[in-house]
């Protein structure tokens, strides 16, 4: 097996990894509560964990993260206002779907991407237009205040 059918291999571990950890969650009837306090945590930590990715532009949050787990195809469009993203496949959302979770989208992708987003430039809106979990597309607007 080559180097990149391992990488493509670990990819998928651990979206099945992350599917199963929302799944068990949702049935334990914690997940909101635990979505909730990691939110909090990745807002906090988003300096930190850019700098670790090595992300220093708003665009990289998105692309270099879709390169990295191989998970959604995130595209990134860039205006004076600030960027829009777009994803139509998540690896993450389709296996979650597949076993009966709950959607992973918030707690495993767009928490910690806005973490990070907010460590890069604190005054910025992260909006959420649609995800994947329950539209045709993941849609983020991230626009300077």
């Amino acid at each position: 097996m080559g180097l990149e059918q391992k990488f493509k291999m670990l990819q998928m571990i651990y979206a099945g990894a992350l599917a199963d950890f929302v799944l068990r969650m949702g049935n334990e009837g914690i997940l909101e509560k635990v979505s909730l306090e990691k939110r909090e945590e990745q807002l906090q930590n988003g300096k930190i964990r850019a700098a670790q990715f090595g992300i220093e532009k708003p665009e990289g949050v998105f692309l270099v993260l879709s390169d990295l787990f191989g998970c959604a195809d995130w595209t990134v469009e860039t205006n004076d206002e600030g960027l829009k993203a777009q994803a139509t496949k998540c690896m993450l959302c389709a296996l979650a779907k597949k076993t009966g979770a709950q959607s992973p989208c918030n707690i495993f992708c767009l928490d910690p991407m806005e973490g990070m987003m907010r460590g890069l430039n604190p005054d910025i809106d992260f909006d959420v237009k649609e995800t994947l979990w329950s539209g045709q597309k993941c849609m983020v607007n991230v626009v300077k205040k």
